[in-house]
């Protein structure tokens, strides 16, 4: 094994890496040896000098240390390609009939910090989002190839996130066929497009694959409002639950194209579904329906922790309006993907929001993302996307 530098932590702070947290600040440390450059592996070890792990270092970014082993092992393609196929057959063993559309790899969750992969149907969505999982690219992706059958893989690297490591910013064909426009895939049996190349995070918000299925058992007869509505996966469920009526709404054009393409697709394209372009705060305010159901899965309000003040201005404002637009005994299905707003602030402010409509309100459900976004038990802040189910009497 090669000779690594060495990362000393202060006396006290290796607390968190015998309890096997993967990140470490510049305040933990005492000394790093010199001669590294961003994206190094290091070996760590607590003021005593005893071994606590092997990360990447990055004095540039806020995490200054990703750890991908707490053992003394190498840190190579022998090791990737375990973590890899442990997530692959946890996917295969787990995925829902009737869907070819699920994350395989999922950062921290899956022990790869830096490292994303998506699959649609035949093709990956892959994503190297840290100076550490960067000179591994070509590793990776050659036991990608090995780990799963798939016409073409494409890099679509999150850009803001790579910027934060100082990373120049990194899209296009891996390896294979370049995918199409639209990509095709299913979920729980229903057809869905994702445009890999231009759609938000990788085309398709996979996350959520559990709390549609809860919209769809929710939705007979009833009146829905989906907001945020994207291309309209929600909106699909809805339908085939059998809705009175669903009104998607949505800034972006481009995407209620793709959302009027789901709904044909599974047969739902009728005078029940109402796509509207529009900004969802103003049409909020504007729109003088009421709804039985309301969908709220707004795009993240707080990407940096000095913005939580004003993302919970946000969050409130637009459930505290939804509050008010329920029909008696209606119900409202809101989320949160900001790492920065916890579960516990989340319900906090809906509380604000249902105290201000001045209706009664009681939660139904807690919920999170699906099985393929994992959270390591010791990474807490992976936890990122939380929902509640409410109902307003």
């Amino acid at each position: 094994m090669k000779t690594l530098l060495r990362c000393v932590l202060k006396k006290g702070r290796e607390k968190p890496l015998k309890a096997f947290h993967p990140w470490i600040f510049s305040g933990a440390i005492d000394f790093i040896d010199e001669g590294y450059k961003a994206g190094d592996l290091i070996r760590v070890l607590a003021a005593d000098e005893s071994f606590l792990g092997i990360g990447s270092i990055n004095p540039a970014s806020q995490i200054t240390i990703r750890m991908f082993t707490f053992a003394d092992e190498p840190v190579d393609a022998g090791l990737f390609r375990r973590k890899i196929t442990q997530a692959v057959k946890l996917r295969e063993k787990l995925t829902p009939a009737g869907t070819t559309g699920i994350r395989l790899i999922h950062s921290e969750g899956d022990f790869l910090p830096g490292l994303i992969v998506d699959r649609y149907g035949d093709f990956l969505a892959v994503q190297f989002l840290t100076a550490g999982i960067e000179p591994w690219r070509d590793t990776l992706t050659q036991i990608l190839r090995e780990a799963v059958s798939v016409r073409g893989m494409y890099e679509r690297s999150d850009p803001e996130v790579r910027a934060k490591e100082e990373l120049a910013p990194s899209e296009g064909l891996l390896w294979g066929e370049e995918p199409p426009e639209l990509v095709a895939f299913t979920e729980s049996g229903f057809q869905f497009q994702a445009d890999l190349r231009e759609g938000q995070k990788s085309g398709f918000f996979l996350d959520q694959r559990d709390n549609r299925s809860l919209i769809g058992k929710l939705s007979r007869d009833q009146r829905v409002l989906n907001c945020f509505g994207y291309t309209g996966a929600f909106s699909v469920y809805a339908g085939k639950g059998g809705a009175a009526q669903v009104t998607t709404v949505d800034t972006s054009q481009p995407a209620l194209d793709i959302a009027r393409l789901n709904l044909e697709q599974n047969g739902l394209l009728s005078d029940k579904q109402i796509l509207v372009q529009d900004d969802v705060f103003k049409f909020l305010r504007s729109d003088q329906q009421s709804y039985d159901l309301i969908i709220l899965d707004p795009p993240a309000f707080c990407k940096r922790k000095d913005q939580v003040e004003h993302a919970a201005r946000g969050y409130k404002d637009i459930n505290l309006i939804a509050f008010k637009k329920l029909t008696p005994g209606g119900l409202l299905f809101t989320s949160s993907c900001s790492s920065y707003v916890n579960a516990d602030l989340f319900q906090k402010i809906i509380f604000g929001a249902a105290k201000d409509s001045g209706r009664e309100v009681r939660i139904l459900a807690k919920t999170a993302h699906a099985f393929d976004h994992p959270v390591s038990i010791y990474h807490p802040e992976g936890d990122y996307l939380k929902s509640l189910l409410c109902q307003a009497v």
